[in-house]
């Protein structure tokens, strides 16, 4: 659920391994790769220069690792971004890998 009502839902692109989410200042992503079968690794995001502070790696960041707890996956944050948002956000730990 994203952190402002205004902003959109983040998409999940499979074909492109990847959760993203739109706004006219550019699209914000977090890009993944499977491990093995039923692990996720969250390599990065990235938000552009000119949306950032919007709260858009947060979307695209709880968007994936809903759709991994959804699955009944679990994740390996590689990217710092991720791993410091799980821990922001105790309710994620359990995926962790």
């Amino acid at each position: 659920m994203p952190t402002n009502p205004s902003l959109p839902e983040a998409e999940h692109e499979p074909t492109r391994t990847r959760f993203t989410v739109t706004v006219p200042a550019g699209t914000a992503y977090l890009a993944y790769r499977m491990r093995s079968t039923g692990v996720l690794d969250a390599v990065t995001t990235f938000t552009p220069p000119e949306a950032r502070g919007l709260g858009l790696a947060g979307i695209v960041t709880r968007a994936t690792l809903d759709y991994v707890r959804a699955e009944g996956w679990r994740v390996v944050p590689s990217c710092w971004y991720v791993d410091g948002w799980m821990a922001r956000h105790p309710e994620y730990e359990d995926l962790r890998a």
